[in-house]
């Protein structure tokens, strides 16, 4: 038997699955199993170079009964479950789950417009976001399993956003090792695409994604509705969409190895590190840097992107840049330190204010513990693999003044002993311990700072499985026996 006949008596075999009636009786475990093998398959088959294998088992993959099951799954378990379409549309129940299974990409598609609305940005500007209806979603999530096998195997090595097992931290210290060194390069190339998911051209998108142009297209010309207006697509794709992001990664990838190319081999201070649409560019010389911006600048028109004049610029290392919520800065000793940034400290001081004192007036002690508890656990453990340890001090230090502030409004008729007392316990070895009964203010203090080990760039989710697991396992135990770095955590 030929090679092209095997794969193709495999891929129907594997489609041949049995279909449970009801959703609780799916095997989830199978079915990750199942779909996690298409994308291995769709993944070596890209980096052989197997264009028409790729078309076969997208094919398989997209009319697979798990497959559709997990896309249904994804969207009504995210975040976004209880927020409507156009359609005012909810899969909230097991039946209409099981129907959605049943019914996705059946028949002709035609995708709904998207509900457009607004979000605040920090900078006070709003954002659009686009909402597609849950069977559009589901869509996407089904496509969306096919392509990123793709993407990941052609992806630049230092991409770090919306890929699977990396993370803003991989990115960070894979820019603090190509700036810490005495030798490193001392320029850096902060670039910001503007408006990149609004602005993707079309046209490339159609010629270069390789999915069912048909649907690809339904997706993009769906075009949304805002005031009860409809209004086209004739660029970009929708920031609120599933599959929005491996695109958005797909148009950028190529540009690490252009830069990179464009230079000799023996200069390599010229490093490309990109998080989604935000990237930097390590250079030896402003000149350089100068070059390297002139290089993406066509490659980004090909696809109809341009740099934000605002927010690109070209920085001496000396003075500090900001990247993903941290600054980084090489100081008068010639060692780098990464911090929270200003503007990030900002925000979590703005957020337990507004908690506190703004909408917890009135609030018991209980639900400010639980409200404040997931955002201070959230923000340290992103930034304690940074030189944070005195950042969190002060964020500590804050946050008991702005407690105490609370507590002595809410009894302006008693003493401050009394005000302690009723509030603050004595537990352990500490004396001021915000908690009651069943709830307990979290320590920041407590919070050890650990050193990120990055992921190797060229390894593949899809292909590399062993690695990644080994790797969190890994992660894991360096975690629960308090591994501390002492070239970070100074």
């Amino acid at each position: 038997m030929t090679a092209k006949k095997r794969n193709s008596t495999a891929g129907k075999t594997e489609n041949l699955e049995d279909s449970p009636e009801r959703w609780g009786n799916i095997d989830w475990e199978k079915a990750e199993a199942h779909v996690s093998r298409m994308q291995y398959r769709i993944s070596k088959a890209q980096m052989k170079g197997d264009k028409n294998l790729v078309k076969r088992l997208q094919y398989l993959m997209v009319n697979s009964f798990y497959a559709k099951a997990l896309a249904v799954k994804r969207v009504t378990t995210n975040q976004g479950r209880h927020t409507a379409g156009v359609d005012n549309e909810l899969w909230l129940t097991s039946e209409v789950k099981m129907e959605a299974v049943k019914t996705l990409n059946v028949g002709i598609y035609r995708a709904k417009p998207l509900r457009r609305v607004h979000i605040p940005k920090r900078n006070g500007r709003l954002r659009p976001l686009s909402i597609p209806t849950m069977y559009d979603r589901a869509m996407q999530a089904l496509y969306q399993m096919t392509l990123d096998p793709l993407q990941e195997a052609t992806a630049d090595p230092n991409s770090y956003g919306f890929r699977r097992g990396r993370c803003c931290q991989d990115a960070m210290e894979r820019l603090f090792r190509a700036l810490s060194r005495r030798t490193s390069a001392t320029w850096v190339l902060e670039g910001d695409i503007r408006g990149c998911f609004d602005h993707i051209n079309h046209q490339w998108l159609m010629e270069n994604i390789p999915m069912d142009k048909t649907v690809l297209k339904r997706f993009l010309k769906a075009g949304f509705i805002f005031k009860d207006r409809i209004f086209p697509n004739e660029e970009g794709t929708p920031q609120g969409g599933v599959i929005s992001p491996t695109l958005a990664n797909m148009t950028l990838n190529g540009m690490e190895s252009l830069v990179r190319g464009q230079f000799n081999r023996k200069n390599s201070k010229v490093h490309v590190i990109r998080y989604a649409d935000d990237f930097v560019i390590t250079a030896p010389s402003k000149e350089t840097a100068e070059k390297a911006k002139s290089i993406i600048i066509p490659f980004l028109k090909e696809r109809g992107l341009e740099l934000s004049e605002e927010k690109t610029r070209i920085t001496h290392i000396t003075e500090g840049f900001g990247l993903l919520g941290w600054n980084f800065r090489k100081y008068r000793n010639g060692k780098v330190i990464v911090k929270p940034s200003k503007e990030s400290v900002s925000s979590v001081m703005q957020k337990v204010y507004d908690i506190v004192l703004g909408t917890g007036k009135a609030r018991s002690q209980e639900e400010i513990i639980g409200e404040l508890n997931p955002i201070l656990r959230g923000w340290t453990n992103y930034h304690k693999f940074v030189v944070s340890k005195r950042t969190f001090g002060r964020l500590n230090a804050y946050v008991f003044e702005t407690l105490w502030r609370w507590a002595v409004r809410r009894h302006p008729n008693k003493g401050r002993k009394w005000v302690k007392k009723r509030y603050w316990h004595r537990k352990g070895n500490r004396n001021w311990v915000f908690h009651t009964e069943d709830a307990e203010l979290m320590d920041i203090r407590d919070v050890k700072i650990r050193r990120h080990f990055k992921v190797k760039g060229s390894m593949n989710p899809y292909i590399d499985r062993m690695y990644f697991e080994r790797r969190n396992a890994e992660r894991r135990i360096r975690l629960e026996r308090g591994f501390r770095d002492k070239s970070i955590a100074t």
